[in-house]
């Protein structure tokens, strides 16, 4: 083991060898495909070394998985883990914050996201998910996602911020989309500041800037609603809970759910689409579904889409003392990383892995740490409950509306900043459904 805040190869699982700058590239531009060579070639778990000395140790035993999650928070940091992300989320961010500053954090977050809170969101939800639907192109193929995109962030900034129609809903629309549309080298800003003087790293602090000013000036007068008290939305509720909480930490707030709500969900949508378009059996009982109103087997659609296709490939925890997981001493200050993608794809959780089975989450829950596209434990994703009643909503919308063919193979997925995409956008074609 090393001394503190130094990693001792001798303490750390095998992995490859190449140099730190090319085990990023490779890991950030294709993780998807060499993670799985990688833990093929060097056992579970093995370590990858990044740029900026990060180091992780990858994970995709679900054992080895839940005693992360249950590890306690003062020696697992999600935030330090997810530290990448802060010039972007913010330092008040609740995905960069740990300890007692994350849990009253999560605490003022958590009333928006409870059952009460989601039941008063259906409404909007459904009208916002049945107007996008209507406007979707009929007979001629198209790329589902990006529809998925717009549909998803509005419904962040209507029903979750309570925004309404105006030239500042109208700038930040396409904003937001500009600053979560970076690829890999963009990324590099995140960790690299001093290139942020540079094209096109300039370009991309320009637009979080300007998107900045629109929520701060949202911030300002939703301070000064009448009705403040009586709005349902997560910026009043926050504001009515906490008048003296500063702008900029309301600001973080915001940001943290723009980003992380509206693209992990469109993402998923779009896989839920093409794979439904290309199993025309299941689409059979996904529209059977949306016409009865089975919002589980529609949940059940998109929960397997998360794990065939997962979004977001792994989580991250920073250890801060040294600390044995999968039977191994780890040294403080690398990254254990349970994999997402890996233990999605693990055949004895999962039988026939590759396979698109909505069945395997109908009337069953996944054992713990086999099924984490929302992290675990004290970490889990907050809006888990949201953005699955909101995944509902958008197929059922779709599905009574629509049948679904494919076009052309199976798309893959491409590493687009963080998260993994359909390479083509999930090209389908809609049809009107004609109802025997």
């Amino acid at each position: 083991m090393g001394s503190a805040g130094v990693v001792s190869r001798e303490a750390l699982p095998d992995g490859p060898r190449l140099p730190r700058v090319v085990q990023t590239v490779l890991f950030m531009r294709s993780r998807h495909k060499v993670v799985p060579r990688w833990l093929r070639r060097y056992g579970d778990p093995f370590t990858v070394r990044l740029a900026a000395g990060r180091t992780l140790v990858l994970l995709s035993k679900p054992e080895d998985i839940r005693e992360v999650f249950a590890g306690p928070a003062s020696v697992f940091h999600a935030g330090r883990g997810n530290a990448v992300l802060a010039p972007v989320m913010g330092e008040h961010s609740v995905l960069i914050l740990d300890g007692d500053e994350h849990l009253r954090s999560r605490k003022r977050l958590m009333p928006a996201f409870n059952g009460a809170a989601l039941r008063g969101y259906a409404g909007m939800m459904d009208e916002l998910a049945v107007d996008a639907a209507e406007k979707w192109p009929t007979g001629t193929p198209f790329a589902v996602r990006g529809p998925m995109n717009a549909l998803t962030l509005e419904i962040i900034l209507r029903v979750v911020f309570g925004m309404a129609d105006g030239e500042r809903l109208a700038k930040l629309r396409p904003l937001i989309a500009k600053v979560t549309d970076i690829g890999v080298v963009s990324v590099l800003g995140w960790s690299y500041p001093r290139l942020n003087r540079f094209w096109p790293w300039k370009r991309d602090l320009e637009n979080l800037l300007a998107a900045d000013e629109l929520l701060y000036a949202e911030i300002r007068d939703r301070r000064a609603h009448p009705d403040l008290a009586e709005r349902n939305d997560v910026l009043s509720r926050l504001l009515t809970a906490d008048p003296d909480a500063s702008d900029v930490e309301l600001r973080d707030h915001m940001m943290t759910l723009l980003l992380a709500g509206h693209e992990t969900t469109a993402t998923a949508l779009a896989w839920s689409f093409h794979e439904l378009a290309r199993h025309p059996e299941i689409l059979r009982k996904a529209q059977e579904a949306a016409d009865t109103g089975d919002d589980d087997y529609l949940q059940a659609v998109a929960k397997e889409a998360m794990r065939l296709r997962p979004v977001i490939y792994g989580v991250a925890r920073k250890l801060t003392e040294p600390t044995v997981i999968a039977g191994r001493l780890l040294p403080k200050g690398i990254v254990v990383t349970p994999s997402i993608g890996l233990v999605h794809q693990d055949a004895d959780h999962h039988p026939a892995p590759g396979e698109f089975r909505p069945e395997r989450f109908v009337g069953a829950q996944p054992e713990a740490g086999t099924w984490i596209p929302f992290g675990g434990g004290v970490r889990r994703c907050l809006g888990a409950g949201f953005s699955l009643q909101e995944a509902a909503a958008v197929l059922k919308a779709v599905l009574v509306r629509y049948d679904l063919e494919p076009v052309g193979p199976p798309e893959p997925e491409k590493t687009r900043n963080i998260t993994l995409i359909p390479a083509h956008g999930a090209r389908i074609i809609a049809r009107p459904r004609t109802l025997a």
